[in-house]
């Protein structure tokens, strides 16, 4: 702050404007230098120096006490009042006060009367004359040589110029070679902190300031000292924040660096707000006994793919429909740009455990429309002996990334949400895979996915309280739908299924990347780098004795620990009910602050790494945010009011709200024919009745067995979201000996989440609700498959569903 005490309004109306427009370029400069992101920028333009008028010697003592520790210079008239006077001294005064507490002060002293310039002189002061002709130019040229505006002058002891710098990096480097006498003429004017403080760098100047050249021994312990300030301080501001390129920056888990410009698309900024959270907000002060991070990130801006279509002439793949495979050849022959791939080749110097190459497409995880796991991921295991051999293989997979925005089920997709497939662009993310090696695999102990709107709440659990899926091994496991843990956040001891359902849907065999593959053929597919393996491999490895349990046939209990044997069951209770690590407090305040922060209900994939630090602390790892789409609004349903003989199906486990009545198609499995091993086949038919919809543009009810968008084809039809994208209600129901789990957790059923569509469980044996096949089977039959029944009914029938309640009904009426 700089303190103007002036009590003519001729003279500080010359003045303010002039003060103004210097710190206004002085903070240009400033911003110019700040290559952070855009917050960083208006934050800088806040913390420029502010200037604070006084017209008389009360108020410049009040002013001076208040901001007595930010005040760096003074700037004051001689004659004003004091004591309700006008007093010829006041400003000489002032300056004695001011002087006796903060005695190197910059000063000036102006007035009208040239024989205060001895006294001036006298007080070590700097004199204007305010009737100079040159009153500005004297003034502006006191500000930028006395205050550490514009410019940083390194000087001999002479005060001869030996080098200017502009920006804070330049500052530094110079900081390290100039001569020991330079350093102590700074030193003891105190010109380092003075231009720490102009340039709006408060912190880092309040440290220096008090110290001395006269603390020191010997000039190079001023210099050592000046550059861990600076080192310090700079990496305090990088905290939690996207970085430009820089080799240092790589290994430091704070920071998310930039390898390429342009937008980060949905997922990266998802990671960047994870990043500025873990690292500005205490999440000690809610959860002790784990430490909250990210994984080391990087992210490719969309730039790069702008780059890619041009330099290697790929514009004709946007509006030709040609076959993704034939895309994927063509694309790996592409070329990436020099500066990219030299970045690259830092990057992988420094990082030597397996690698995600993550798509974040600009719509992807967007609060509108996420496209959650549409286009690809691959996990590299990046430990192959020739480092052009894993550069090859991140290139490759980066372009195959790009590739992924034009495969079958990403333009199913996009024309699904009538979107332009050209609106695309690509940004790729880089970021370490969470884990530990074990013999020739990779993988953390527990991965999942949580959200904090819970459609299929159990018992006393409400809706809000959110739920989490977790797993032994990488988080694809869960995404995709396979047998998984399910369990609530709020209560996590509380079994959600009964012993023989937890037996018989336990985890049984999980993902890790497949360190022995050191060359993975990438175009296998995004599990050509993993493997999947038996969780007794798990045990083997010593990674499962506290996320299982042991079911004992005898007694039919489950027993915690796997010391006993007999078959595991994978229930995570030494780290849920025992509290080994806090998961799932850990899980319930991010939600909440995460859903806080965004503003709508979210979904969170993590990793944990259950080993414990020097603090004995595990590791819980955020992994990615994204926003979720159609929680309960108001609708009442009453189903006293509907007669029994009009209901078609009643859910009491149901996901949507409000009314729908233009729908008259039901697709469903023909329960004669279903054969559990035949679910891929189904997929298939399923995806040739869903084309046929599209065509005739109209909307169905779908009802199926197990899970719909599973990956584990044993649970149910493992479709992709535009095989049913035409599904306007999905049903998933148990048959017997074919039981159901609710899908949520995995992308597929975040994607039916945000296209609105309504989502119904019906397990007659667990519940009141039903699907009452007869009155399906007497309707007009349009079309029959080998293990599906089309038909339409005379009159559109109407959906209900009650977003509160949970329950939803289908009738004739």
């Amino acid at each position: 702050m700089i303190l103007l005490v002036e009590d003519s309004p001729l003279y500080y109306s010359r003045y303010l404007p002039l003060l103004y427009q210097t710190v206004l370029e002085q903070t240009k400069r400033i911003i110019d230098d700040v290559s952070t992101d855009d917050l960083y920028k208006v934050l800088k333009l806040r913390a420029r120096p502010k200037i604070l008028l006084a017209t008389s010697y009360e108020e410049a003592i009040e002013i001076y006490n208040k901001y007595k520790d930010n005040i760096f210079c003074l700037i004051t008239d001689v004659k004003y009042r004091k004591d309700g006077e006008m007093n010829e001294d006041a400003g000489f005064e002032l300056v004695k006060h001011i002087r006796s507490e903060k005695k190197d002060i910059p000063v000036i002293i102006q007035s009208s009367n040239q024989d205060s310039e001895k006294e001036a002189y006298k007080l070590k002061s700097i004199f204007i004359n305010k009737n100079s002709e040159n009153l500005v130019q004297e003034f502006k040229s006191f500000i930028m040589h006395y205050l550490g505006f514009g410019n940083f002058i390194y000087r001999d002891r002479h005060g001869r110029k030996l080098v200017e710098v502009k920006s804070l990096k330049e500052f530094e480097k110079h900081l390290r070679t100039i001569p020991d006498e330079s350093i102590l003429y700074h030193a003891k004017k105190d010109h380092f902190s003075l231009w720490l403080m102009a340039r709006g760098e408060i912190q880092a100047a309040k440290i220096l300031h008090p110290k001395k050249a006269s603390d020191f021994k010997e000039p190079e312990s001023i210099r050592e000292y000046l550059i861990n300030i600076i080192q310090k301080f700079r990496d305090e501001q990088n905290q939690g924040k996207v970085v430009p390129f820089e080799k240092t920056a790589i290994l430091d888990e704070a920071n998310i660096v930039t390898l390429s410009e342009g937008a980060m698309g949905g997922k990266g900024r998802g990671l960047a707000f994870i990043n500025s959270l873990i690292y500005n907000f205490d999440f000690s002060n809610y959860v002790q006994g784990i430490n909250i991070k990210a994984p080391r990130t990087s992210f490719i801006g969309t730039d790069e793919f702008e780059y890619f279509f041009d330099r290697n002439n790929l514009h004709y793949v946007k509006t030709e429909e040609l076959p993704y495979e034939q895309i994927k050849k063509l694309f790996l022959k592409g070329q990436l740009t020099p500066t990219l791939i030299s970045r690259l080749k830092s990057l992988l110097k420094m990082i030597k455990k397996p690698l995600a190459i993550r798509s974040s497409g600009l719509f992807e995880d967007s609060l509108m429309q996420p496209f959650a796991g549409i286009f690809e991921t691959y996990l590299l295991p990046n430990n192959h002996p020739d480092p052009n051999v894993r550069l090859q293989q991140v290139m490759d997979a980066i372009k195959l990334v790009y590739a992924s925005v034009y495969s079958d089920i990403a333009r199913g997709y996009i024309k699904a949400v009538n979107y332009k497939i050209e609106e695309e662009k690509m940004a790729v993310v880089i970021q370490e895979v969470v884990g530990n090696r074990y013999e020739d695999v990779f993988y953390p102990h527990i991965s999942g996915v949580a959200q904090s709107y819970n459609y299929y709440p159990f018992a006393h659990q409400k809706p809000e309280e959110g739920f989490a899926v977790a797993a032994v091994g990488l988080g694809k496991h869960v995404v995709e739908g396979e047998k998984a843990y399910r369990f609530s956040p709020k209560y996590p001891t509380t079994a959600i299924i009964s012993i023989k359902d937890q037996v018989q849907n336990s985890q049984v065999q999980f993902y890790a990347v497949n360190l022995k593959n050191q060359d993975p053929d990438l175009l296998e597919g995004d599990t050509a780098g993993l493997c999947k393996l038996d969780v007794y491999d798990a045990e083997k490895h010593g990674s499962l004795k506290h996320c299982a349990s042991v079911y004992d046939i005898n007694n039919n209990t489950i027993s915690p620990g796997i010391d006993k044997p007999g078959p595991r069951v994978i229930n995570f209770a030494n780290v849920l009910k025992y509290k080994y690590a806090p998961m799932a407090e850990t899980i319930e305040v991010v939600l909440d602050i995460v859903k806080e922060a965004l503003g709508s209900p979210v979904e969170i994939e993590f990793a944990i790494d259950l080993n414990k630090d020097n603090n004995y602390k595990s590791s819980f790892y955020l992994l990615q945010i994204k926003p979720m789409i159609g929680h309960a609004q108001d609708y009442n349903v009453d189903m006293k009011k509907f007669k029994k003989e009009d209901i078609v199906l009643y859910a009491e486990k149901g996901m949507g709200n409000g009314l729908i009545k233009n729908i008259q198609d039901v697709i469903y499995i023909d329960t004669a024919t279903f054969d559990k091993s035949q679910t891929e086949a189904m997929a298939k038919e399923i995806e040739k009745l869903n084309k046929q919809m599209g065509k005739d543009g109209k909307q169905y009810v779908l009802i199926g067995p197990g899970r719909w968008g599973t990956r584990d084809r044993w649970i149910g039809i493992p479709v992709d979201w535009p095989q049913i994208s035409n599904a306007k209600i999905i049903v998933e129901t148990s048959l017997e000996g074919y039981p159901l789990d609710a899908s949520s957790g995995s992308h597929f059923f975040h994607n039916v989440t945000s296209a609105n569509v309504g989502y119904f469980s019906v397990q007659p044996e667990k519940s009141g609700s039903y699907i009452t096949y007869e009155k399906l089977d007497e309707q007009e039959l349009i079309e029959k498959t080998k293990f599906f029944r089309h038909v339409r009914f005379k009159k559109a029938i109407k959906v209900r569903m009650d977003g509160k309640k949970r329950i939803s009904v289908i009738t004739l009426k």
